[in-house]
């Protein structure tokens, strides 16, 4: 089995609005389960998905599989939310289902709040987003890291809930700046077939997977949020990406 052809059938399950399973995927793709976890497990490696404990996916970014504290919904589909990146990144990455809904609670005092969102530009709002985990820890355990990177309702609510989990401020972003990096990742990887990914021109079935919004993971999608953090930190004096910080 091509572990292309694999990953490929994760995220279309996903766009459809399906969770994939080792069982369906195997169906599928006329192989067997044990074929389909070891192709998950080299995917896993190369940070396309993550994995539960049982070897099922959990996670293919911008799509989780498993509840992190966002709910988006389509015009006919409904997702978890992966994070305060991921669940803003779905109308971007799916723009036919848009406006959609993104919606969460304030993990601090339990308000609710909710966007509707295209891919026109950043929502309005006064809230905050709270970044746990330093960057060079977020694949230690990305499915914690993700958990962990929330909307607060401000700063206020941020030092509330630190007080009362007893952890260190991480990096703290305000919404509109952090939805624009989040607005053009996923756009530079919706191309159509023949699409250049890292300065090159993709083959037909590696393009297939841009369209998809599935290939540019490891170059555009990180590399883009990586450096605005990064910049973001430098500017703000933050810890953000200090390995030492507590997540």
């Amino acid at each position: 089995m091509d572990t292309e052809d694999l990953r490929l059938a994760v995220y279309a399950a996903f766009r459809d609005g399906r969770t994939p399973r080792v069982a369906g995927l195997a169906d599928e793709l006329d192989v067997t389960q044990d074929e389909v976890r070891s192709g998950l497990a080299e995917l896993a490696t190369q940070r396309h998905v993550a994995l539960d404990a049982h070897g099922e996916i959990a996670m293919a970014h911008p799509f989780t599989a498993v509840p992190l504290g966002f709910s988006v919904m389509g015009r006919d589909r409904l997702w978890w939310g992966g994070c305060a990146w991921d669940s803003f990144a779905l109308p971007h990455l799916l723009s036919d289902q848009g406006p959609m809904l993104v919606a969460t609670a304030c993990p601090a005092c339990s308000t609710a709040h909710a966007w509707r969102v295209d891919d026109s530009g950043p929502p309005a709002g006064a809230q905050v987003a709270h970044f746990l985990v330093p960057a060079a820890r977020i694949w230690d355990d990305v499915v914690h890291t993700c958990a962990r990177q929330r909307i607060f309702c401000s700063e206020a609510c941020v030092d509330s809930w630190l007080a009362v989990e007893g952890r260190a401020r991480g990096y703290v972003m305000d919404l509109a700046p952090r939805v624009g990096l989040v607005r053009r990742s996923p756009r530079a990887r919706l191309r159509a077939p023949g699409a250049e990914c890292c300065g090159r021109v993709l083959p037909q079935r590696r393009a297939v997977g841009v369209v998809l919004g599935t290939v540019s993971r490891r170059c555009r999608w990180r590399g883009a949020t990586a450096r605005g953090f990064r910049q973001s930190a430098r500017v703000s004096g933050g810890n953000w990406e200090d390995p030492s910080h507590e997540d």
